[in-house]
C-alpha cells in the first residue's frame, strides 16, 4: 500500500497506475479547485489514458481528435518518437549538464539550427518559456536603445509574468494583479496611424506583436507587419515579433512573420520547440542588440535562467526541427490547412449562425454571429445577455460530447472557436473536424435542439449568478 501511493518502492507508474482516478480530487484539494469545477461544468471530465500523434484515448478506448495540441506545444503530435529517442539517449549518456561555468555544446548546436531557419539573425538567448522569452525581450530592448516605452496591441497575448502581463490586451487576465509596467502603451490591432503617434515621441524600445494574434486568430492587414517594421527602424523603436503560438511551422511557414516579408530585431519563440516534453523558450535576434546587453566580462551573466540551456531541452528542440524537416509538417501545414479553411468557409453561406472562417495554416478561427431569422435571433439575445460569447461553449461543447473533437473558444468575451490542430493532421482527420462542425451547426439552427435546451442551462446558470 505504501508504494502504491508513491512513497515507496513500487515506482511511479504503479503509483500512477494506483491513483489516476484520483486526479479531480487531488486538484480540488491541493491544487485549482475551480478548474475542476469548471471541467466538470462543461462535461470535459475525461481520464485520459495514453495519447499518441494527434489523438487522445480516454479509458474506455474512445479516441479524441486534439485541436487544442497543449495551446499549440504538440505541434509535431504527442509523443512523438524520434523526441523520445533523442531524450532517452541523452538521459542514458549521463552527461554532464547545468555545469553553470561551462557551456552547453548542445545549446550551441541549437542555436544553429535556429539561426539557419531564420535569415538574418544572428545570436539566440534561451529560456523556458514563452513568457520568459518576452520578459528577456522587454530587458533586451530597453538596454539597446536605452528608452523606457513598450507598445502593444489590443488583443495582444505575450504571457502571464508581470512584464509581459503589462502587455496583455485582454483585461480579465491584468485585473487585480496591478501595478503593471506604467510604461507600456496600447495601440489597436492593424491600426498603422496609432503606432505611428505612439512612436512619435522617440521614447518607445520597442513594439511587441504577434504577427497572428493568439486571442481570436485575428490576422494582419496586408502589409501591416511590413509597414510597422518601418515605423519602428525610423523611430528608433525594435521591432519583436511575438511567434510563441504561430511559429515553428504552425501557419505554413517556419515563422508566421516570414510570409510578412519582415526583417524583426528580435523573434520570440517556445511551445512546439519542447516537442511537448521540456519546456524551452527562445529569443533570437540581432547580434547588435544582444552585444548592448552583454557588452563586457563582468555583465556576460547580467541576464540568464537556471535551466536555460538544460541538455533535455536543447535535445528536444534539436529532435523537433529534425522532425518537421523529415516529415515535412510545415508543408503538410500549409496544404492541410488551407483545405481545412476553404471548406470550413463553404459551410458560411448554408448556416446564418456562421460569420466567418479565417485563419492561416493550422491556426483556424469559425467566428459565429447574430442570426437573422426572428426565432434564431431572440434565442440568441437570450444567451448572449448571460454571457457575452457563451454561445460558442454551444458549439465547443457538442464538437467534444457527441464527436470527441477537444477545442475551445478563443478568448473572452468574443464569438470565436479556435482550431490549433498539430501539424501532422490527416486528411481523414480533416474530413472528421469539417463532418463534425456541419452536424452541430445544423443542429444550431434546429429550434428546439439538443444544444439550444444546453443553452437554456447554461444562460440560466450565468443569469442566476449575475442576480446573486
Amino acid at each position: 500500500m505504501k508504494a502504491a501511493r508513491g512513497d515507496g518502492d513500487g515506482g511511479i507508474l504503479d503509483a500512477l497506475a494506483a491513483r489516476a482516478g484520483e486526479k479531480f480530487a487531488l486538484h480540488e484539494q491541493y491544487l485549482n479547485p475551480k478548474m475542476v469545477q469548471v471541467l466538470k461544468t462543461i462535461g470535459f471530465d475525461r481520464h485520459y489514458v495514453r495519447a499518441e500523434g494527434a489523438y487522445l484515448y480516454d479509458r474506455d478506448g474512445q479516441r479524441y481528435l486534439d485541436l487544442l495540441s497543449g495551446f499549440g506545444v504538440f505541434a509535431v503530435g504527442r509523443n512523438h518518437p524520434t523526441i523520445k529517442r533523442a531524450l532517452a539517449d541523452v538521459l542514458a549518456a549521463d552527461l554532464s549538464d547545468l555545469v553553470q561555468m561551462d557551456v552547453s555544446p548542445l545549446a550551441g548546436m541549437l542555436a544553429e539550427k535556429l539561426i539557419a531557419r531564420m535569415p538574418g539573425q544572428e545570436r539566440v538567448f534561451f529560456c523556458n518559456s514563452g513568457t520568459e522569452a518576452v520578459e528577456a525581450a522587454i530587458k533586451l530592448a530597453r538596454q539597446a536603445t536605452r528608452r523606457p516605452k513598450l507598445v502593444y496591441c489590443d488583443h495582444a497575448f505575450h504571457g502571464l509574468t508581470m512584464g509581459s502581463l503589462s502587455l496583455n490586451g485582454d483585461a480579465v487576465f491584468r485585473d487585480g494583479f496591478g501595478p503593471l509596467l506604467a510604461d507600456a502603451v496600447r495601440v489597436p490591432w492593424n491600426d498603422l496611424p496609432a503606432l505611428e503617434a505612439a512612436l512619435a515621441r522617440g521614447d518607445v524600445a520597442a513594439f511587441i506583436v504577434e504577427p497572428i494574434q493568439g486571442k481570436g486568430v485575428n490576422l494582419p492587414a496586408s502589409g501591416y507587419l511590413a509597414e510597422a517594421a518601418r515605423l519602428c527602424r525610423r523611430s528608433g523603436a525594435l521591432f519583436v515579433v511575438d511567434e510563441v503560438q504561430a511559429g515553428l511551422g504552425r501557419t505554413g511557414t517556419f515563422l508566421a512573420s516570414q510570409a510578412e516579408n519582415v526583417d524583426p530585431d528580435l523573434v520570440l519563440v517556445a511551445k512546439a520547440l519542447s516537442g511537448g516534453y521540456v519546456p524551452v523558450g527562445a529569443v533570437v535576434g540581432k547580434k547588435w542588440v544582444f552585444d548592448k546587453t552583454f557588452d563586457r566580462m563582468d555583465r556576460a551573466v547580467v541576464h540568464g535562467s537556471t535551466f536555460a540551456k538544460n541538455n533535455l531541452a536543447m535535445a528536444a528542440g534539436l529532435a523537433t526541427l529534425q522532425v518537421l524537416d523529415e516529415e515535412k509538417l510545415v508543408e503538410n501545414a500549409a496544404r492541410r490547412g488551407e483545405s481545412l479553411i476553404r471548406r470550413l468557409q463553404a459551410l458560411v453561406p448554408r448556416y446564418e449562425l456562421l460569420a466567418e472562417v479565417r485563419g492561416r495554416g493550422m491556426m483556424i478561427a469559425l467566428e459565429l454571429g447574430p442570426p437573422k431569422s426572428l426565432k434564431l435571433r431572440a434565442a440568441w439575445a437570450l444567451v448572449d445577455k448571460a454571457t457575452k460569447g457563451l454561445y460558442c461553449q454551444m458549439v465547443v461543447l457538442p464538437l467534444f460530447s457527441r464527436h470527441r473533437i477537444l477545442s475551445q473558444v478563443a478568448g473572452h468575451d468574443m464569438y470565436v472557436i479556435k482550431l490549433l490542430p498539430p501539424l501532422c493532421l490527416s486528411q481523414d482527420d480533416e474530413d472528421w473536424i469539417v463532418r463534425a462542425v456541419d452536424d452541430v451547426l445544423a443542429d444550431a439552427h434546429r429550434f428546439p435542439s439538443a444544444i439550444w435546451d444546453l443553452a437554456a442551462t447554461f444562460t440560466g446558470n450565468a443569469l442566476k449568478r449575475h442576480a446573486g
